[in-house]
This record gives structure tokens, sequence and C-alpha cells, in this order.
């Protein structure tokens, strides 16, 4: 029975209110990333869930193994994915989880599957779909997710190769 009331409390979490005054939480929001050739690779859904954001990613068409998804300082993809900056870091932390990072848009490596699919959901407690939030996603010049070639070291350096798809967070 514990286990069923825990189940029950996590789940209405996306319909509470905000304690600290924020009102209700945003609506999801849906990202398409596209491939360097200007092709739809699928979707990336962004929900608040209280402190965390909550990313959905749903992609077919990636090379298989490991790549870097990260959250970018810019809300551009055009005209090339380099466009999108560096990595949102609001708060000047270093990269990767060490002892110095990591930046707000540092996050777990994603997998492909041989026959290109890639399904997984990522946490980010750092960032915010809440426009007025410290280190909302929003802010004015937007941001952007990546996907890259190769998996990031999460070490100081992110290593994580070329740019192979990108979308804007709006």
């Amino acid at each position: 029975m514990r286990r069923l009331l825990l189940a029950s409390a996590v789940l209405a979490l996306p319909t509470l209110a905000f304690a600290d005054g924020h009102g209700e939480m945003p609506d999801p929001v849906t990202v398409e990333m596209m491939d360097t050739d200007g092709e739809s690779v699928g979707t990336v859904t962004l929900t608040q869930m209280h402190d965390t954001v909550l990313l959905h990613v749903d992609l077919e068409g990636v090379p298989e193994g490991g790549h870097g998804f990260h959250i970018h300082e810019n809300g551009t993809c055009e005209p090339d994915f380099g466009a999108a900056g560096g990595h949102y870091n609001p708060d000047g932390t270093g990269h990767g989880f060490t002892e110095d990072g990591p930046h707000a848009g540092d996050m777990a490596n994603v997998y492909a599957m041989a026959d290109g699919q890639v399904r997984a959901d990522v946490l980010n407690p750092r960032v915010s779909l809440l426009a007025d939030a410290a280190n909302t996603l929003f802010d004015d010049d937007g941001s952007a997710l990546i996907l890259h070639a190769k998996p990031d070291s999460y070490g100081s350096e992110a290593g994580a190769g070329g740019r192979i798809a990108c979308g804007v967070i709006e």
C-alpha cells in the first residue's frame, strides 16, 4: 500500500501548484530536432516537474552508440548548429560532472540502438521552463538542444564531437 501511495504522489506532481509562488506549472514544450540536412529526426518534450525539468527524448535515424546531449546558450540552429553557442551556463560553472561543474546545460548521454532509435528520459534540475526563474531556458536569447556525434566525457573537457542534431526551445 505504501508503494502505491508513493507512486500516486509522484504521478500527481505535474498538477501541483508551486509552493514558492510561481503558480501553476507551465505547459510542456516540444522541440523538433533537425539533422544537418534539415530533416526531422524526432522530438524532445520538456516538462517542468516542480524543481526539475524532464526531457523525454524520442529520436530516430541517429548513428548507433552514445551521444552527448546538451542544452546550449542560444535559441537558434541557423545558419549552422554552431549558432547555438556553447553549453547553457548562466552560473559560470565548469564543464562536466566534476568538482567545478556541471553547467546548467550538461546532461547525461543518450544512446541510439542499432536501428537508430533513441528513447530516453533525462532529468535536469539546473534549468527551468518558468520565465521568471533564475535559470530559465526562455532568457533573452533563448536556448537550443544539441545532440553530438560522440558521448560526452563528463569531465572538464567536453569532447562530444560534432553537432549532429539541433532544436530550438520555444
